[in-house]
């Protein structure tokens, strides 16, 4: 079993722990902590999937940076975010471990924090980075403002899909919905609303659930969406459980890290004909080259190409087989 960078970086004794808590910032659930002590590990997570699963090994989790000894930083996709976690780590603990692959930035980081510490041991392993230093207040203008209304008159923040901006397939979609959708409707992977605040200009729908994973998207959804008709669900899509809907829309993501991963799209399908009703319908808009078609004439009984563009298709299915 190959050994990971944290714990290669402890065993060859290059990195020194201080005696105490550490926090992990945004851990991917397969994260390696078998070098730490167990009961000093601290969870701080957004995502819920990954959440949960480390509530559920039975690590403590909460979204906040508290202080600790060491705070160990897992940088997402997102410059900026990540960028953000690293001023966090540097108000919160004593000393600062950034571990990362490379396809997420990882390098860009440790270039920009060299170059405001000076030189800084790392180690690079398994097309990543790890690299640590005591905490600094040289990184306070990397904290992350606060969510804000942007040119299109939506509240994004650091770290959201489509932040600051309308992404073109939800604005396809929603150009292609009837004018009459059914009462009670679902918006599956709901990001910071924009779906939802279009379903829910027809007086048609009654009741709309916004489910979503990124709890920094659904924070801004809140503020994006507040009719009364909305309920807010931290979640996962894919597994979500409630009384069938007649209606779903959705704008699934297919990127596992920055890899394309069409199994991620086809679940959130499958997801949809579970949670819908016999009658039940889905609007679903996806990149032209990802191949949903297959996934969605087996799961639903019709199945037609409603609009798109040489980006984007919209499907619209109805009728869940069961």
């Amino acid at each position: 079993m190959s050994t990971s960078r944290l714990s290669t970086a402890l065993a060859d004794g290059s990195l020194r722990l201080p005696t105490g808590d550490v926090t992990l910032i945004r851990p991917p659930a397969t994260y390696d902590v078998s070098s730490l002590q167990r009961e000093s590990v601290r969870v701080v997570h957004g995502f819920y999937p990954d959440a949960t699963a480390w509530q559920a090994a039975g690590f403590p989790v909460s979204r906040n940076v508290e202080g600790c000894a060491v705070a160990v930083v897992i940088p997402p996709r997102s410059k900026t975010l990540g960028r953000a976690l690293v001023a966090e780590a540097c108000r919160n603990a004593d000393l600062v471990v950034v571990d990362g692959q490379k396809t997420d930035g990882v390098d860009s980081l440790f270039k920009a924090c060299r170059q405001r510490l000076g030189n800084l041991l790392s180690i690079t392993k398994a097309h990543g980075r790890i690299f640590w230093f005591p905490t600094s207040d040289e990184f306070e203008d990397w904290t992350a403002p606060p969510p804000a209304v942007g040119p299109y008159g939506f509240v994004t923040t650091a770290g959201v899909f489509s932040d600051g901006t309308v992404d073109p397939g939800s604005a396809l979609l929603v150009d292609a919905l009837p004018e009459k959708l059914p009462a009670r409707m679902a918006d599956l992977g709901a990001g910071w609303g924009y779906l939802s605040h279009h379903v829910l200009k027809r007086a048609s729908v009654a009741a709309l659930d916004l489910i979503e994973a990124e709890a920094l998207s659904l924070d801004c959804a809140r503020q994006n969406v507040t009719d009364m008709r909305a309920s807010f669900h931290w979640n996962d899509a894919k597994s979500f459980e409630a009384p069938a809907y007649d209606g779903i829309v959705m704008n699934p993501p297919f990127h596992t890290g920055r890899q394309a991963d069409p199994a991620l799209g086809r679940a959130f399908i499958a997801a949809a004909a579970r949670l819908l009703a016999p009658q039940g319908k889905l609007w679903m808009v996806a990149n032209r080259h990802l191949p949903y078609e297959a996934t969605l004439s087996e799961l639903f009984r019709n199945v037609d190409i409603i609009g798109g563009n040489s980006a984007f298709k919209l499907f619209h299915a109805t009728k869940p087989k069961r």
